[in-house]
């Protein structure tokens, strides 16, 4: 009779290449999806809480009530989100600083009319304060509104370029190297100046980007600016900017975007080209990403990767 260790040991054996193999299959197939969860050694422990301040254009009780139910999307997310006149914006302003000083925390300015321009007064005023923004959000800030201050690490325009009441097509200051997303939404007319700020969808996005954002590595940005014209009945995808991509043999506009589950005109408005001509092996062209871009970063730009 065999020993009872000889005829389990085999068993266990068996059973251990077993659970290693599970594990390095599902690590391969989270490599191939970008879904990965960080290594001990970068996942970064007792995140701190980002802290939003949401400000409301002219008549904002009446007119900026999107501002309200974001800021309670975000609480329920469990951020930290206070709604304030944009009239208020210079005393908020020390209000904020004193807050960072005691508290260390990624700032998350967003604003709708007179609200988007206090936003980046706001950050002007941070600027000179030595204080980085994490991500400033204009919903169609009004025309005067000043230019993207360089402490900003990332922006994003949502606007109306015809509109009266808006309209302010915010450019970013010389030398700015943050992210920088702008999209005109002219050519939506279910959408105006006073619903703009509460279009459900864009607020989803918005609460997913914040909770995400503190888990973004900070590195050196390659981000490439995005501006888009969205298409009407186009989804309003809040893409971070864009990344440099090195086209593959057979590739064309066209390809990649059924590739990486893009609608092509996100592709050939930011890349001038015809959609189904082949590209030229390594001809860099540019798609828009995420904050964390698993479908673009997994199998063809894992050699640049995303910031």
């Amino acid at each position: 009779m065999a020993h009872p260790r000889r005829t389990i040991r085999p068993a266990i054996v068996a059973l251990l290449v077993a659970l290693l193999s599970i594990g390095s299959s599902t690590k391969l197939v989270q490599a191939a999806t970008g879904t990965a969860a960080p290594s001990p050694s970068t996942e970064v422990e007792s995140l701190p809480q980002a802290r939003v301040y949401l400000f409301r254009g002219a008549l904002g009780p009446i007119f900026s009530t999107g501002m309200d139910r974001l800021a309670e999307r975000l609480t329920h997310a469990g951020v930290t989100a206070d709604v304030y006149e944009f009239t208020l914006c210079r005393l908020v302003a020390q209000r904020v600083i004193a807050n960072y000083r005691d508290t260390p925390a990624p700032i998350i300015l967003i604003g709708h009319s007179m609200g988007g321009l206090c936003a980046l007064v706001l950050a002007d005023i941070l600027g000179k304060e030595n204080i980085p923004v994490s991500l400033v959000v204009t919903i169609d800030p009004a025309h005067a509104s000043p230019s993207v201050p360089l402490n900003v690490e990332r922006f994003i325009n949502i606007f109306l370029s015809d509109g009266v009441l808006g309209g302010g097509d915010i450019v970013a200051e010389p030398g700015y190297r943050g992210h920088y997303a702008s999209f005109d939404l002219k050519l939506h007319k279910e959408i105006s100046h006073i619903n703009i700020e509460k279009a459900d969808d864009i607020q989803a996005q918005l609460v997913d980007m914040i909770t995400q954002l503190p888990r973004v590595p900070r590195t050196e940005s390659d981000a490439v600016p995005l501006r888009y014209l969205v298409p009407p009945d186009s989804k309003v995808e809040l893409w971070d900017s864009g990344i440099r991509f090195p086209a593959r043999r057979g590739d064309t506009l066209e390809h990649v975007a059924a590739l990486y589950h893009l609608q092509i005109w996100s592709l050939s408005q930011v890349n001038p080209l015809p959609e189904n001509t082949p590209l030229v092996v390594g001809q860099e062209i540019v798609i828009p990403r995420h904050l964390l871009p698993a479908a673009i970063t997994a199998p063809a730009a894992a050699a640049a990767p995303a910031r």
